[in-house]
């Protein structure tokens, strides 16, 4: 069945090149949606150093605001009234609203005015993290105005199971999944370098302890040291060296805690593939994501993965077979998971290949198709929504009367 291509708005505070797991989804949802030949337009703040761009009917910029604590990121404010004017003249089939902030919040109002199909994305666990942030009393109220937001769009997409269990015991509706992808071209294996290696003075046989992501409070990252010294206490014959790679808010306070660790700070494309695939073992401590996108990144690239049993994880991961989990919240467990990696040389090259072979199965190509199956759906729903209410309105008019057969 041919279906016509779509005018699609993506609504999102953050995208590529900045460096984060919700950047990463919407930049390869983007491209593969213009790839299927729809047109794809993006609604975002402008982003540090970036110039304003003119006559770009593809992006709508707007000014940023400085997120507190969270150095690199932000807020987008627009007014409802200036994408009002924008899409009366280049009306969007559909809109995809990634982040809850006051872009998101003035996107989804205008398009309710216009009668626009709105879906939405859960991206980021924010009630999560404002306990994290010692703000615990918001909690309630931020997760009564996330559920207020969803319910206004005719689809709320989440990335995994268990975020989609959490929200549906906080009342949320109408949730589908969509997964994640992995570039398994990219992540690679084959992209292992010693003279990398060799910069963080471990030889072919000695054991590269990696972590990937924002270096930030929520990440739980406080687990990394008493990990690293289990490792070293239960073999101290293996010379072992932790490798963070990232960069954020806590970067200065790991620093101090692991004194002997290499930090390369922020990487991308070819060269974040050739960090992972220099690796060996990849700690996830995190109990705050929606997803993990490095999990499957870390999984690509051959890397035995230790991490809590949720999100990513726990749809990615077979426990012995291609990774190693510990029930959310049990430190010790966590530990216990990645000495287990290590007893045996022959575990851990199992485990690394079953990772690999499972990772490179997850393409992107099936989740923007799938993504796009939604878009569709809620194209199909306001339509209908909008033909029922116009009629409702004609037999409500005085004189009007049913058509007779």
């Amino acid at each position: 069945m041919n279906t016509p291509a779509l005018r699609i708005t993506l609504v999102s505070e953050t995208f590529p090149p900045e460096i984060n797991g919700v950047a990463n989804t919407l930049g390869r949802l983007s491209e593969g949606l213009s790839q299927r030949g729809h047109k794809v337009e993006v609604v975002r703040p402008r982003q540090a150093g970036e110039r304003p761009l003119h006559n770009d009917p593809a992006l709508m910029l707007c000014r940023g605001w400085p997120l507190p604590g969270y150095p690199g990121l932000q807020w987008g404010e627009v007014s409802m009234h200036k994408l009002l004017r924008r899409w009366r003249r280049q009306r969007p089939d559909v809109l995809y609203i990634a982040t809850e902030g006051p872009l998101g919040l003035s996107a989804l109002r205008a398009a309710r005015r216009l009668g626009v199909a709105v879906v939405s994305g859960f991206h980021t666990n924010f009630p999560q993290y404002s306990g994290q942030y010692g703000l615990g009393l918001l909690t309630r109220l931020l997760t009564h105005y996330l559920r207020w937001f969803h319910r206004r769009t005719a689809t709320t997409l989440v990335p995994s199971l268990s975020q989609r269990l959490e929200l549906e015991r906080r009342g949320f509706e109408r949730l589908a999944l969509l997964a994640r992808g992995v570039d398994a071209g990219l992540f690679n294996p084959a992209r292992r370098s010693q003279a990398l290696r060799d910069s963080w003075e471990l030889g072919p046989d000695d054991i590269a302890v990696l972590h990937v992501g924002r270096l930030a409070v929520e990440k739980n990252l406080s687990l990394l040291r008493p990990c690293l010294d289990a490792l070293h206490k239960a073999y101290p014959q293996k010379r072992l060296r932790l490798i963070v790679v990232g960069d954020g808010p806590q970067r200065s306070t790991l620093a101090q805690q692991l004194p002997d660790a290499v930090f390369c700070g922020a990487q991308r494309g070819e060269v974040l593939a050739e960090h992972y695939a220099s690796g060996d073992l990849f700690l996830f401590p995190s109990l705050t994501e929606t997803f993990g996108n490095v999990v499957l990144e870390a999984m690509a690239a051959g890397l035995a993965v230790v991490a809590y049993d949720e999100a990513a994880a726990a749809q990615h991961i077979r426990h012995g077979h291609s990774g190693a989990l510990a029930m959310p919240g049990d430190q010790a467990a966590f530990v216990d998971a990645a000495c287990w990696l290590l007893e045996e040389a022959e575990t851990l090259r199992r485990v690394r290949l079953n990772a690999r072979q499972h990772a490179s199965r997850q393409g992107w190509p099936a989740i923007v198709e799938q993504f796009e199956g939604y878009l569709y759906s809620a194209c199909r729903q306001t339509g209908a929504a909008a033909e029922q209410a116009q009629a409702a309105a004609l037999r409500a008019k005085p004189g009007s009367s049913a058509p007779r057969g």
